[in-house]
């Protein structure tokens, strides 16, 4: 008999998670930027496909961050965070807020939002200031709800990612 009971299972697990990214490639979805600020006022953030419109009165959305995670810890400490919109030509940044680059806003263009929320003003068609309303752990992650508050927007196609790549919303 091959393997020890606990290794079949990981075998299964991981192939359940293949298979369950799998799923979810087929999906295509925008493609955001959530910020915040830390405790001493250092910007956070981190790329996001997990978002979703909850409700229209009061408006509010959701957000999925990964467990422990410094933007997660931001939002936790600031009470707030911003959903950045990327457009189409944004890809770059969509893939350093994705990794693990200390100095990632070093190398965007950024202002703080009265709020103090950091916008990605050149990579985003839209930026929604939030107020958490309620967090609820599920597995590795948390859904954040956010009643959202200040909205921007401005000009341009949208950034998508889907079957493991990135493109942009066709022209019209």
């Amino acid at each position: 008999m091959s393997g020890t009971t606990a290794q079949r299972r990981e075998r299964t697990v991981a192939a359940n998670q293949r298979r369950y990214r799998d799923l979810m490639s087929a999906f295509p979805t925008g493609v955001a930027v959530v910020t915040s600020v830390d405790a001493e006022g250092s910007p956070r953030g981190m790329t996001c496909s997990s978002l979703t419109s909850v409700t229209l009165e009061p408006p509010t959305l959701l957000v999925c961050l990964r467990r422990g995670s410094a933007t997660l810890d931001a939002v936790n400490t600031h009470g707030g965070f911003a959903v950045n919109l990327l457009h189409a030509d944004a890809q770059h940044t969509a893939e350093l807020f994705a990794g693990s680059d200390p100095d990632r806003f070093a190398r965007v263009y950024w202002r703080r939002s009265p709020s103090g929320l950091p916008h990605l003003t050149d990579d985003a068609i839209a930026v929604a200031d939030c107020r958490v309303a309620g967090l609820f752990d599920v597995g590795d992650h948390t859904i954040v709800l956010g009643q959202v508050g200040g909205i921007s927007r401005s000009d341009g196609r949208p950034l998508l990612y889907g079957l493991r790549r990135f493109a942009a919303w066709p022209h019209p």
